[in-house]
């Protein structure tokens, strides 16, 4: 089919599909969307809510949890032990098909009643104010990821250790304040690098020991601020620096941050892929608009963000660590099965066939269900037979298409879109939608989406922010017991807990690595490492290479470059919008400078 424009049923303005679009359609027997991409992912990361914990009770047990929903929420909340547990049955909630009412209504009943599990945690041990996370030991305050150990504060990191305040890593150890690096050790206050040891302030710096504030180096050691040294020379640098002050570690801070706005940036950040555009993407092959693919064997994918294996066929998801053939998703996978087949679901577990689904285990060919656990052709969690499921679904395929659902702002869902943002048991600004898509409270409303007031918090703080000593050598096991006042108190718009607690593994790490304990909330924190990610958008660019220099002459060529003196013709999509002021090069001009 050629392409086609079309009108975002939601924003009203106009969005491409591509003949391999419709392939992937008709591939997956579903019609093409009426949302634009970023209108679909934001209404599917509406329905996440990863990082907004509350204490409340477990309403079948009674004890005492943490969960993602306030004891205010209208749903049915079971802990851990309660929800995989035998003393409940989900199929007793099933309904009867009612082909005079649309589908999603009869559904919207059914995910209200039947209990839903605190926290998406699973195989994890002493991990309890961990979401979106699986078989993690010993962490604390971990957002996404999976088989980390002694991690604390940090969001989709996985298979990490005793490291704390990362963003979107893997494969660390010892490692602090990190942005999307990987295989590294004793790596601090860095971005984008990848096996690295024994280094501060790197920005794309690969194969690196023993070096500080430095950008787009490859293999090198005792490097400062890109200058080469002599081994004693760089020690005694960084000695002079007293970076376990807090006042020298910001001097240090600020000066990375000029070096960063003056370094070489390549177009997008993509490692050993083939036919691909996004951004922190590596193994990948004929993935288009994907973001933060990590692992191995992503393929023949798009719009897709944040997998941790691989994912293949894969459009419009986020969160999985491995999938095939998935379409409109979050948080899906988990486990092996050779006919996944997931269609605008969540939190779905080694299941195969799954359509309409939310918080199913090792299920297959189910349709409108929610938290059942090993079924096989169940309908709103009601059984069955083979040959009775098989009539029902193309009948009731076409009666959603027939008698689509019609939210509060007269959208409609037919067979094909997911779920409508109303369904969503979270409010907008507690789930992630609020980071990569923020709104007012005005706008949410005006949207049709509900905004949750933050609670107050009336911590004692013993202790404020500007209080604290300078020098980490000169804290003590004291400060365990002090409530540290967060320097934002609240003013900022980044979920500032207002106070915060330095725990001991925490401590522990502080002092190993010889740096001053934080002076902000672990929220605000979070924000100011998701401030400097890239945006989940790509914008069509020219690299900025112009011959013996960039563009304006801010960057001076080294390296030689196939296309002489004159400027390069290259074109790419790149997450750099064209009103920033770092200097763009395609990956051939980069690798000219860099290798």
């Amino acid at each position: 089919m050629e392409k086609e424009t079309r009108q975002c049923q939601n924003c009203k303005q106009s969005f491409t599909i591509e003949p391999d679009d419709f392939a992937f359609y008709e591939k997956m027997k579903v019609p093409p969307p009426t949302w634009c991409p970023a209108c679909r992912l934001q209404r599917r990361l509406a329905f996440r809510n990863q990082r907004s914990l509350y204490r409340r009770k477990c309403d079948k047990c009674g004890k005492s949890i943490i969960s993602f929903l306030s004891d205010t929420s209208p749903m049915t909340v079971f802990c851990q032990e309660c929800w995989w547990g035998d003393a409940w049955d989900p199929m007793s909630y099933g309904m009867k098909l009612d082909f005079s009412e649309s589908f999603l209504s009869q559904f919207k009943n059914l995910f209200k009643a039947v209990p839903v599990i605190n926290l998406f945690n699973t195989q994890s041990v002493n991990s309890d104010y961990c979401n979106f996370t699986a078989s993690n030991k010993n962490s604390y305050l971990i957002f996404g990821g999976r088989q980390n150990e002694d991690l604390l504060y940090s969001e989709t990191t996985s298979s990490t250790r005793d490291s704390l305040d990362l963003f979107n890593c893997s494969k660390m150890e010892l490692c602090y304040e990190d942005i999307q690096c990987e295989n590294s050790n004793r790596l601090l206050f860095s971005k984008y690098s990848d096996n690295c040891s024994d280094s501060w302030f790197l920005y794309e710096c690969k194969n690196c020991t023993n070096c500080f504030g430095c950008a787009n180096l490859r293999g090198k050691s005792n490097c400062f601020f890109n200058e080469q040294l002599t081994k004693e020379e760089y020690e005694k640098r960084v000695k002079e620096l007293n970076l376990g002050n807090h006042g020298a570690l910001q001097e240090a801070k600020r000066k990375f941050d000029e070096l960063y706005r003056k370094s070489l940036h390549r177009y997008a950040f993509m490692v050993n892929t083939e036919n691909s555009t996004g951004d922190n993407v590596r193994n990948a092959r004929n993935c288009k608009n994907c973001f933060d693919l990590s692992g191995t064997g992503s393929e023949d994918s798009k719009y897709t963000v944040y997998a941790v294996i691989g994912v293949k066929d894969g459009y419009d998801n986020y969160g999985m660590p491995s999938a095939e053939r998935v379409y409109e998703t979050i948080a899906i996978g988990f486990e092996s099965n050779e006919n996944q087949d997931y269609y605008f679901s969540f939190f779905i577990k080694g299941s195969a066939r799954i359509y309409y689904s939310v918080g199913c285990t090792g299920c297959q060919d189910c349709f409108g269900c929610v938290g059942l656990h090993s079924k096989q052709y169940c309908i709103l969690n009601r059984q069955y037979t083979k040959e009775e499921y098989e009539l029902l679904l193309p009948k009731l395929v076409a009666h959603m298409n027939a008698m689509p659902y019609t939210d509060k702002k007269g959208r409609m869902y037919a067979y094909g879109e997911f779920f409508p943002p109303e369904f969503s048991p979270f409010a907008y600004n507690e789930t992630i939608a609020q980071d990569y898509y923020p709104l007012t409270k005005e706008e949410m409303e005006a949207r049709g989406l509900v905004w949750r007031e933050m609670e107050n918090k009336n911590y004692t703080v013993t202790v404020r922010a500007n209080d604290l000593p300078d020098r980490i050598e000169d804290v003590n096991d004291s400060i365990l017991n002090e409530v540290v006042g967060c320097a934002h108190e609240g003013k900022c718009v980044e979920q500032c807990t207002t106070a915060f607690k330095i725990i001991p593994k925490e401590l522990s790490l502080y002092k190993q690595l010889g740096v001053p304990l934080p002076r902000l909330c672990p929220n605000c924190r979070h924000h100011e490492r998701f401030s400097k990610r890239n945006p989940l958008k790509l914008w069509h660019r020219k690299c900025m290479c112009a011959g013996a220099a960039s563009e304006k002459e801010i960057f001076k060529n080294t390296g030689k470059h196939v296309h002489g003196n004159t400027h390069c013709p290259s074109e790419f999509e790149t997450p750099y919008a064209p009103e920033r002021p770092e200097v763009i090069y395609c990956e051939g001009c980069y690798q000219a400078e860099v290798v």
